[in-house]
């Protein structure tokens, strides 16, 4: 009975980790390809409410740290830029922490309140920090890429995660 058990546990850990190691590649390696906010923002957010429910909050946390920094690491932000990573860290785990707090009441109100709330964490470091640390030049861009388009992209992620949470049955 003790070998069974364990067997089957090592079947749920080992499928857990493919589950993970795929959100991780997409959530990391798409970005390397495709250089579109419009694209990669909404399935970033995606991967990462969708790590939420298939594989688990602190997993799902694992997968926000990696993509701003191999994104960094790879030339994709521009150095200057470097001092915002950790804020985009911080916006992309408030997600997952909001979304996680509320998809039991409701997934629709759990995506809207969580996309706000990166939108607005993300908004505000910009506007009350990153004036300190870049220049004029880089702000206003900066600005721009850290305001609305963040909660446009997350709302995105929002459907983009239910349409594929629901093809593959899980309950949303």
């Amino acid at each position: 009975m003790k070998n069974a058990l364990e067997a089957n546990l090592t079947k749920v850990q080992t499928l857990v980790g493919v589950k993970f190691i795929a959100l991780l590649g997409i959530a990391t390696f798409l970005p390397m390809i495709i250089h579109i906010q419009w694209l990669t923002g909404p399935i970033v957010n995606a991967v990462l409410i969708i790590a939420v429910v298939v594989v688990g909050v602190r997993e799902a946390l694992l997968i926000a740290l990696v993509p701003s920094s191999v994104a960094l690491a790879a030339g994709l932000l521009l150095p200057p830029l470097a001092p915002m990573v950790p804020f985009i860290m911080m916006g992309n785990a408030l997600l997952i922490w909001v979304f996680d707090m509320l998809r039991d009441k409701n997934y629709w109100l759990a995506i809207i309140v969580a996309g706000v709330i990166k939108f607005v964490w993300l908004y505000s470091i910009v506007h009350l920090l990153m004036g300190n640390f870049l220049a004029d030049t880089l702000l206003s861009g900066l600005a721009v890429m850290m305001s609305w388009p963040q909660l446009i992209t997350a709302l995105m992620g929002g459907v983009i995660a239910w349409g594929f949470l629901k093809w593959l049955k899980f309950k949303v």
